[in-house]
């Protein structure tokens, strides 16, 4: 029997959508075939992997919330450091005040040392002129009481009221000075006559006419003496010879 040349290559498909060989027929809406079947879906909380999966990229929670400490922690070193910066500039502030005052305090205590010395200072002086005016109007007193020690005429009663004033006086810092003999001082001493004298070598008081008197340093009286001087050279010859 002849074959007709229509039927060689014609494949008749056995069922829908397939040929008798097995080969899928293409749909008729031109699609590229048979669609695959959905992956069956996996229960659990959406955005979590399966037991077993790779994690989504998606960053988990606790990474986010690891960040957001961080960010707490910087702000926190931030303001440490500004409350830090804060605290030095308050404390070089104390520092700079408590020197001032310092300064201050030192300046007003010398101040007030030097015044004080100052008015101890004033105080002796007021208080060694007024010893002096008082012990000065003495000083005739004491001249007759020497005269009469001298003519021996200071006996008795009268010997003990002259010995205790001059123990007074002496307490008050009057200090009695002159003896003949003394080289003569013209800070100490008063000369009344001059005379010349071959027993010395140097300008003496010879006699003393009235004592004097200091007290402390400062001269009340002078001592009033005689005083003699050596005896001039004389000239010597000229040999003529």
């Amino acid at each position: 029997m002849t074959s007709s040349p229509f039927e060689e290559n014609v494949t008749l498909p056995d069922q829908a959508g397939e040929h008798v060989d097995g080969t899928p027929e293409p749909p008729l809406d031109g699609s590229q075939g048979p669609r695959e079947p959905a992956a069956p879906e996996v229960p659990g909380a959406p955005g979590e992997a399966p037991d077993g999966a790779a994690p989504s990229p998606a960053q988990p929670a606790d990474v986010t919330a690891e960040g957001s400490d961080d960010r707490a922690d910087d702000r926190a070193d931030d303001r440490a450091d500004d409350r830090a910066d804060d605290i030095a500039v308050e404390l070089a502030a104390a520092r700079s005040a408590v020197a001032a005052l310092t300064n201050d305090l030192q300046r007003l205590q010398a101040e007030y040392v030097n015044y004080k010395r100052r008015v101890d200072r004033d105080r002796d002086v007021v208080k060694e002129n007024a010893t002096f005016s008082v012990l000065s109007a003495m000083l005739p007193v004491l001249d007759d009481l020497d005269r009469a020690r001298e003519h021996g005429e200071l006996e008795g009663g009268f010997k003990a009221v002259a010995d205790s004033l001059e123990r007074i006086v002496a307490a008050h810092g009057l200090v009695k000075f002159g003896k003949p003999g003394d080289e003569f001082d013209p800070r100490f001493h008063e000369a009344l006559m001059h005379g010349h004298s071959p027993d010395v070598t140097t300008t003496t008081c010879q006699n003393i006419i009235s004592a004097g008197y200091l007290i402390g340093e400062r001269v009340v009286r002078p001592a009033r003496v005689t005083v003699v001087d050596p005896e001039p050279e004389a000239p010597a010859d000229d040999d003529r010879g």
